[in-house]
C-alpha cells in the first residue's frame, strides 16, 4: 500500500491512548538580524543533555498500532526578565529559568494540539499542575537550544527544540476528574466523507469518459457507515451553495448566504475500476459464455481541509472475474472500502498537526523575515516554522506545522496569529488574503519601511505575550520596567494582574519559607 500519511495517531481522546508518529520539522537557531539586537551574557549557555501491510479482502477494522516511540517535535521561545533582583546576583539562575519557560511552552504546545487555545489559558494553572510542571518525564530530548541573548525588548531569549512523549501527555489529561477533561480535551466529530466510483471499460480506451456507478459508490457507502460517519454529497453541497450565492436585488440575502453555507466533506474517496468482457464458446453445448474481467482499479483519499491526498493506490489483479456485470461493480465497491478502516480517517482527523505553505507578501527584507520567524515560533499553535524563500518583490515562503482543530482554522490563523502579531506591530499590519487547501496568504501592508519595522520587531514584546495566560507572565515578569512592555501588546494581562489582591503569607511557617 502506497501512502503519503506523515504521522500516525491512532486516538479517541476520551477512552484510547494516542500513538503518534510525530513531524520532524526543524527550525534554525537564533535568526540573524535579532543577534544584532543582542547584547552578550557573562554566561555561557550549555546544552541541555538530554507501508502498512495490506488489508483483507472482506472489509474489517484494521487492529491498533503499538504505542511505542509516539513523539513530536517542537520549537518554542523561552523568555525570562533580566531586570529581576535574583539575576544581577546570579546570572546562571536566568538561564537556567530561561531553559525552564522554554519547556513549559513546549509542553504547552503539545497539549494545546488536544485542548482548544481558550480553554488551556483559562485552565492553565489546573494543566501546569498536571502536565507543563512535568517536563523531564515528558520531553524525550532537547535537540537543540540558542545562545541566550537580551533583546531590546526588554526580555531574556532563548530557542529550544525538543521531542515530546505524546503518550504521557493524554494519559495525563485522562488522569483528570470526568469533570476536568470533558471541559478540556477538544471534541471531533464524525467525519463528512463523500465517495465516487467510476467504471471504465479497457477496450475502449482512455478517450472514453468513465461513468459513475451507484452501485459500488452505495456499498462503499454502507461501509463508512457502519464507522459512524457520515457520508457527504458533494454534487448536492454545490447545488445548495450555488443557490445560496445568488444575491437579490440589494444584496439582500447576503447575510443568510454566510450564516448558512453548506459544508463541505471533509475526505473525498475518488476510485476508477477498468473492466473488460471475456467471450468463450463451449464445445459442447455450443453456448456462449461471457465474464466480466477486473483488468486494474485505482484509489484515493483526499484531505478536503487540505488538499492533501493522504492516501493513493492502484491494483492490477489477477485472475478476477464475474458472471454478470452488477455483481462485477459490486464488488469494485466492497475492494475500495477494503482499503480503508475507521481507524484511517481517525489517524489524519485527530493528527496532532498539519503542515501548511505559509505564503507572506510584502515583507521589505530577508533579515524581516527571519525576525517574522521568530515570532510565530513563539505563538503557541506553532509547533515548527522554517523559512524557505524570500521575495521583496512578491510572497516570501515558510513551511509551517500548525496545531489546532481543522474546522475553525481561519479562526485560529486570526485569534493566535494575527491579533498578536497586529498587537504587536499595529492593526492591520498583517492581513489574511486567503487559506485554501494547506496553502495560507498572508499580507504586510503597514507603512513601516524595513528599518522601522525591523525596530518595532525587536523593541516591542514578543507578540507570544499578547495570547499568554497572565500566570505565566507573572512568573516570567519580575520587574516594572519589563511590565511595560507587556503592557504595550497585552494591555489586559498587565491590568488584570494589577487588579489581583496582594497575597500575604498565609502562615508563619509560609513567612519563613519564603525570606
Amino acid at each position: 500500500m502506497r501512502t503519503t500519511f506523515g504521522r500516525v495517531a491512532l486516538v479517541s481522546l476520551l477512552f484510547a491512548v494516542l500513538a503518534v508518529s510525530g513531524a520532524t520539522f526543524f527550525a534554525g537557531a537564533a535568526p540573524a538580524a535579532d543577534k544584532a539586537a543582542k547584547k552578550p551574557l557573562d554566561v555561557q549557555a550549555a546544552p541541555d543533555p538530554g507501508q502498512k501491510g495490506k488489508k483483507p479482502l472482506d472489509i474489517q477494522a484494521a487492529p491498533a498500532a503499538e504505542e511505542k516511540d509516539a513523539f513530536i517535535v517542537i520549537t518554542a521561545e523561552g523568555l525570562a526578565d533580566p531586570n529581576a533582583d535574583a539575576y544581577t546576583r546570579d546570572k546562571a539562575l536566568m538561564i537556567e529559568d530561561l531553559r525552564r519557560d522554554a519547556k513549559a511552552q513546549i509542553l504547552e504546545k503539545a497539549v494545546g494540539a488536544y485542548v482548544e487555545t481558550s480553554t488551556l489559558v483559562e485552565n492553565y494553572t489546573l494543566i501546569s499542575d498536571r502536565v507543563l510542571s512535568r517536563s523531564q518525564g515528558l520531553i524525550k530530548r532537547v535537540i537543540k537550544e540558542s545562545e541566550p541573548w537580551i533583546g531590546e525588548d526588554g526580555f531574556a531569549h532563548m530557542l529550544m527544540k525538543a521531542e515530546v512523549s505524546v503518550v504521557p501527555i493524554t494519559e495525563a489529561l485522562r488522569e483528570m476528574t470526568r469533570g476536568e477533561r470533558v471541559a478540556l480535551l477538544k471534541e471531533y466529530g464524525n467525519p463528512r466523507i463523500s465517495v465516487a466510483i467510476f467504471i471504465r471499460d479497457a477496450e475502449r480506451g482512455p478517450d472514453v469518459v468513465p461513468e459513475r456507478s451507484e452501485i459500488a459508490e452505495n456499498v462503499l457507502k454502507e461501509h463508512i457507515k457502519g464507522f459512524g460517519y457520515r457520508v457527504w454529497s458533494e454534487e448536492h453541497v454545490e447545488k445548495l451553495r450555488a443557490r445560496l450565492e445568488k444575491k437579490t436585488e440589494g444584496n439582500a440575502v447576503e447575510a443568510t448566504v454566510s450564516a448558512s453555507s453548506p459544508k463541505a466533506a471533509d475526505f473525498s474517496i475518488v476510485g476508477e475500476a477498468k473492466f473488460k468482457t471475456v467471450s468463450a464458446r463451449l464445445p459442447a453445448s455450443g453456448l456462449t459464455v461471457t465474464k466480466y474481467v477486473l483488468t486494474s482499479w485505482s484509489v484515493k483519499c483526499i484531505d478536503n481541509h487540505t488538499g492533501e491526498e493522504i492516501y493513493f493506490n492502484n491494483q492490477v489483479p489477477r485472475k478476477q472475474s464475474w458472471a454478470d456485470e452488477d455483481q462485477a461493480i459490486e464488488e469494485i465497491g466492497r475492494i475500495v472500502g477494503g482499503e480503508f478502516s475507521r481507524e484511517f480517517f481517525e489517524e489524519h482527523l485527530q493528527a496532532p498537526s498539519k503542515m501548511f505553505q505559509l505564503e507572506v507578501a510584502g515583507l521589505p527584507s530577508y533579515d524581516l523575515g527571519q525576525l517574522l520567524r521568530k515570532e510565530f515560533i513563539g505563538l503557541r499553535p506553532v509547533l515548527n516554522i522554517d523559512f524557505r524563500e524570500f521575495d521583496a518583490s512578491g510572497t516570501s515562503l515558510y513551511e509551517v506545522e500548525f496545531t489546532g482543530s481543522r474546522g475553525n482554522f481561519n479562526e485560529l490563523l486570526t485569534s493566535a496569529i494575527l491579533v498578536p502579531l497586529n498587537q504587536k506591530v499595529g492593526q492591520g499590519a498583517f492581513t489574511l488574503e486567503s487559506a485554501k487547501g494547506n496553502v495560507v496568504r498572508l499580507r504586510y501592508a503597514a507603512s513601516l519601511d524595513a528599518a522601522a519595522l525591523t525596530e518595532k520587531l525587536n523593541a516591542t514584546a514578543p507578540a507570544s505575550v499578547a495570547t499568554a495566560a497572565p500566570q505565566r507572565i507573572k512568573e516570567i515578569v519580575k520587574s516594572e520596567e519589563t511590565m511595560k512592555k507587556v503592557a504595550e501588546v497585552s494591555p489586559e494581562i498587565v491590568k488584570k494582574l494589577s487588579e489581583e489582591p496582594s497575597q500575604g503569607a498565609k502562615t508563619g511557617l509560609d513567612a519563613v519559607k519564603n525570606f
